[in-house]
């Protein structure tokens, strides 16, 4: 087999049992891998609580990871949000995913959970439980630590094992699977930690086309000044966009009460590197390197990081900015909904967290004691339980990042038609609004975003299904990727049928939401963004979203993708008619 090894590794962790079973051509064929693949097999499980015992934990990779097609070492891991009550799927690159290839498996399904702490420790064929009862309670950092001897580690800190519904699942080279709380579904299992060593290859169909192709993929890198141009992400990493952000007046802050911070130039891109001595770090492979860390090798902050625990709780300190995100990192905490979660706290408290504050904040989190244990549960019920339900920036439960919508009404639509919740990746309409890749489109316009938002989402979903990174995109286009993949399995592939996978792979998951009871009520912005207006300035205003205007392209987006005006689906056999 070329591209894919065709093997599933079934764990469950109750009875103990560890075996392999081969994955049809069919379901390769038709969800590539990746957040596809991982999506399908859920297929039986989609109506579990996300903690009982039998719900799926699946990492999957891709056709092309293995090979040297740029930014592909990456996998997504696929369960149910126990933060949003979505199907969930989160992205991550490194190490992990190329050893899980290399150990011959295309997805790792696991179910059950363990009458004690365990390990998973996976070596080509070798497969088994190890009992971690002294690592339970260990940092991401002291557990990688104990475990990365054996290969590359996944492993959850103390907020996934204390269940925190928004905990992550961290990778040994300092990636996460961050949003959504898939930590604490293997804190459930009580599963610390995935160790990977494998020593298999990835065949290619095509060595020559496959050569091919990925050299007119690095030609198009090296042509996109997004990701290699003098203030691009492969020079100063996401936080780049923090002035962009705020000369387009669209930086949340305060609670997304304004959309201006005077002082984010303190954390900017330029300002990072200058403070911290930033070097270039990133997944492995990768060729854009647009993470970046410190000469001693600590993980400095992205965009939505600094953002959101600067100008989004009124902080300016950069050296606390990092601190909390060394502190995320190391207790397993997604940084979007903990820094969210302050800000929605401290409005509804009529005070935002000071710096000095935020470091026990964050280990109360984790431990789940004092105002940690409120704030463990994330934006939406923390408000609700203060009686402020609408203070909650968030959308399916899941907390907004760090655009905010009244800047860009590509993206306020984005964010509700979103399976996984308000989420900024699924179509990435920053792309054209703001960064203006591929062609510009008017910020403050809906003309034509909602067919815009679907053809995104369903791109999106294939390229998280090869599995590739978003930021090649700033460069190269599907075109290319299809090459790749075909040149990879020897299958086929046009952007056209990859469009199709992906429309089939956002229906699946838009279709397990509404067996879950979503409708098109879950589909909408926090009240603030249709009433109140951000900070204008700067010779640009930045109104409310017109809530009418905003609801025809709602239902001009059911209706393109053949919803009913609840954004439902009218035939209930929709998945008996999908491979």
């Amino acid at each position: 087999m070329f591209g894919w090894t065709g093997k599933i590794l079934k764990v469950d962790l109750t009875s103990g049992r560890c075996w392999r079973e081969d994955i049809s051509l069919e379901l390769l064929h038709s969800y590539l891998g990746g957040r596809g693949l991982g999506v399908r097999l859920m297929r039986d499980y989609y109506r579990l609580d996300p903690f009982d015992p039998q719900m799926p934990l699946i990492f999957a990779v891709g056709p092309l990871c293995g090979t040297s097609a740029p930014t592909a070492a990456r996998l997504a891991v696929v369960s149910r949000s126990p933060l949003t009550g979505t199907i969930y799927d989160c992205s991550a690159g490194g190490r992990f995913a190329w050893r899980l290839k290399a150990a011959g498996i295309d997805a790792l399904f696991i179910t059950g959970q363990s009458s004690q702490p365990v390990v998973l420790s996976i070596a080509d064929e070798k497969v088994e439980l190890r009992a971690a009862g002294h690592l339970w309670g260990q940092t991401v950092h002291q557990a990688i630590s104990a475990l990365g001897a054996g290969g590359s580690v996944a492993c959850i800190g103390p907020a996934g094992e204390n269940g925190v519904l928004y905990a992550n699942i961290m990778m040994g080279e300092g990636n996460s699977v961050g949003r959504g709380g898939l930590g604490a579904v293997m804190g459930k299992k009580r599963l610390k930690g995935i160790v990977v060593e494998g020593s298999k290859s990835t065949a290619i169909f095509d060595q020559a086309r496959f050569d091919h192709a990925r050299q007119d993929v690095m030609r198009l890198f090296r042509a996109s000044p997004v990701i290699f141009g003098e203030l691009g992400i492969g020079e100063y990493g996401t936080p780049a966009l923090v002035d962009l952000m705020r000369q387009r007046r669209m930086a949340p802050t305060e609670n997304f009460r304004k959309t201006f911070f005077a002082e984010s130039a303190n954390y900017s891109g330029p300002a990072i590197r200058k403070a911290c001595a930033a070097k270039k770090d990133g997944c492995y492979g990768c060729p854009i390197q647009c993470k970046k860390s410190t000469p001693n090798g600590e993980h400095l902050p992205e965009y939505e990081t600094v953002s959101h625990f600067g100008g989004l709780n009124g902080i300016a300190d950069l050296p606390a900015i990092v601190k909390a995100n060394t502190l995320c990192n190391e207790l397993g905490l997604d940084t979007i909904t903990a820094a969210a979660t302050f800000s929605a706290w401290g409005e509804i408290c009529g005070r935002f967290p000071i710096a000095e504050e935020i470091p026990q904040l964050l280990h109360d989190i984790a431990c789940r004691c004092h105002d940690g244990e409120l704030l463990s549960l994330g934006s939406r019920r923390v408000a609700e339980a203060l009686g402020r339900p609408e203070l909650s920036m968030s959308v399916k439960s899941l907390e907004l990042p760090a655009y905010d919508p009244r800047g860009a009404y590509g993206m306020a639509l984005a964010y509700c038609t979103s399976n996984r919740g308000g989420c900024h990746l699924r179509a990435y309409p920053i792309s054209h609004e703001i960064l203006r890749k591929p062609v510009p489109t008017d910020r403050f316009s809906f003309s034509g975003k909602a067919r815009i938002i679907k053809i995104a989402e369903d791109t999106n979903a294939a390229v998280d299904s090869l599995i590739a990174c978003k930021f090649s995109f700033f460069g190269a286009t599907l075109e290319e990727y299809a090459e790749l993949v075909s040149a990879a399995t020897g299958v086929e592939y046009t952007p056209q049928s990859l469009k199709e996978t992906g429309e089939r792979i956002y229906l699946t998951e838009r279709f397990y939401n509404c067996a879950n009871g979503f409708t098109a009520v879950d589909d909408l912005l926090p009240d603030r963004f249709y009433s109140e207006p951000g900070s204008s300035g700067d010779g640009i205003d930045i109104y409310p979203i017109d809530r009418h205007r905003f609801h025809g392209e709602m239902q001009k987006y059911y209706r393109i993708r053949g919803l009913t005006e609840d954004g439902t689906f009218a035939d209930p056999d929709f998945l008996e008619r999908l491979p």
